[in-house]
């Protein structure tokens, strides 16, 4: 290893995420303690392209634990299709001369499913690269747990007790729709910690139907309101073959027009499935005969203070990736497994999201409590 000091990079991409702060924290307290040198990069990967930097020492990283969002900043900015000037252009060789420039031993990428991606193509590219799981959904493969989640799922929690009192007053439906496209973590743990009679996810296609008699049989045993939880990306039976469909479609593509075409038919579906969620209301409405009222949590799921889990979880990957770095361990994931880690290569992690099984212990315990999943 030498006696080299060890110059290390660190940038947050995607969405912003409770934990990040803390994150960065573990990673720059950790290194400053290895002797390391750190710098930040500026929202995201266009950071690296555009030499926006900022160093990282003791002072900097001090009283940042407990704030949200992100100090570095962030974007959804791939390295490989990046606007530059109004064009997308290919940036990866000016990362790799920046990355030469700066004298870097190892960028740090803190993200979720796309920076798991981003990452894996510059490692692929030649640069030493560590990445570490964060979102709200809770969906990166191959780790129990993403920073950002344990905070959205208290948030969301909460939201559905305070929705309790306005329900049961007006004897009214009230939907409230939770983050999550793909993936329905965040909306079945706060269905079953708040109490939710109906919890809707993406990978449980609903009828609208069985959804409508589960709120009836509630108000025919007396109790006229009902709570349901419904993920952003959660859809109908019809709307989810759909979707197989034209996704199946798109795999099984050959050429670029048939690739095109595919594409354009998925996005027409999603543009479609905007504003789904109002339009369940409204079909409950009409079939139980209750007033339904919409509420959508958005982005105050990500914001704010990071809670206590969070905190620690965010704390030891990140002083654990410094761990890695001084071992020289690059192109990984470090992945929460039980109370420890796990470095986890990104070339099994890249692409790979982790969605609710049907069969999960989550699903059983909502069903065996009386919760409808909409089938």
């Amino acid at each position: 290893m030498g006696n080299k000091i060890k110059r290390i990079g660190i940038l947050t991409a995607g969405g912003d995420s409770p934990g990040l702060n803390a994150a960065i924290r573990g990673v720059g307290k950790s290194a400053i303690s290895y002797g390391m040198e750190i710098i930040g990069f500026r929202d995201g990967f266009r950071g690296l392209v555009e030499n926006r930097r900022l160093k990282l020492d003791k002072s900097t990283l001090a009283g940042i634990l407990t704030v949200g969002g992100t100090i570095l900043g962030t974007s959804r900015d791939k390295p490989h299709r990046m606007v530059i000037d109004g064009r997308t252009k290919d940036m990866t060789e000016v990362i790799k001369e920046n990355y030469k420039k700066w004298g870097l031993d190892c960028v740090v990428c803190l993200g979720g499913g796309g920076t798991q991606k981003n990452a894996l193509r510059l490692k692929q590219a030649g640069l030493n690269v560590i990445t570490l799981p964060k979102t709200i959904d809770n969906d990166v493969g191959l780790t129990d747990a993403t920073f950002g989640f344990a905070t959205a799922l208290d948030i969301a929690t909460d939201t559905l007790d305070r929705l309790h009192s306005t329900a049961h007053s007006h004897h009214r439906i009230i939907v409230a729709e939770i983050m999550g496209h793909r993936a329905g973590w965040l909306t079945l743990g706060a269905g079953i910690a708040g109490g939710a009679d109906v919890i809707l996810i993406p990978e449980i296609p609903y009828n609208v139907e069985k959804i409508a008699e589960a709120i009836r049989r509630r108000s025919r045993s007396g109790t006229n309101f009902s709570i349901v939880a419904v993920a952003e990306g959660a859809m109908s039976r019809d709307d989810a073959r759909a979707f197989a469909a034209a996704e199946k479609k798109l795999d099984r593509a050959r050429t670029l027009h048939d690739k095109k075409e595919a594409k354009i038919e998925l996005a027409t579906l999603d543009v479609r499935h905007q504003g789904n969620t109002m339009r369940l209301a409204k079909q409950l409405e009409e079939l139980t005969h209750l007033e339904s009222r919409v509420t959508i949590l958005g982005y105050v799921q990500r914001g704010g203070t990071p809670c206590a889990a969070d905190r620690i979880l965010a704390t030891r990957l990140g002083s654990a990736a410094t761990d890695l770095i001084e071992e020289e361990h690059y192109g990984v994931m470090v992945a929460a497994r039980g109370d420890g880690t796990e470095p986890v290569p990104l070339e099994k992690v890249a692409g790979k999201r982790k969605v609710v099984p049907v069969d999960h212990s989550w699903v059983k315990t909502a069903r065996r409590v009386g919760t409808c999943l909409g089938d």
